[in-house]
């Protein structure tokens, strides 16, 4: 898996409302689920809210590749998703990342099945 060097990765940082938070994290949570759970080439959508300001959502992103990605993008749970949530975004960032130590993360992937 992670020695793929076609893996992609991503952190997304958004800015929530704050009116539309609770509403959000609910249909965040459905999206990621079923985006791990039914799309094989999803390793990890993993959203997570900054502690001292919790509209400051960030989500961990791992795809097989760009066509998992892709692929990803058009399930109907993500179009929901994002077709759902665009009055409760005011800010989207996507940034690209490199993995710099592929064989440690698998360990990571091996121990939370343990």
């Amino acid at each position: 898996m992670a020695q793929d060097n076609k893996m992609m990765i991503r952190i997304s940082e958004i800015e929530i409302d704050s009116v539309y938070l609770h509403e959000y994290i609910h249909i965040l949570q459905v999206e990621s689920k079923a985006s791990v759970q039914k799309e094989p080439g999803v390793i990890a959508i993993f959203p997570m809210y900054q502690k001292e300001s919790p509209t400051q959502i960030r989500i961990l992103e791992i795809y097989a590749n760009q066509a998992a990605y892709e692929d990803h993008i058009k399930s109907p749970h993500f179009q929901a998703y994002k077709s759902g949530t665009l009055k409760m975004v005011k800010s989207l960032k996507l940034i690209d990342m490199n993995c710099i130590d592929p064989e440690t993360m698998e360990e990571l992937f091996r121990k939370l099945n343990q």
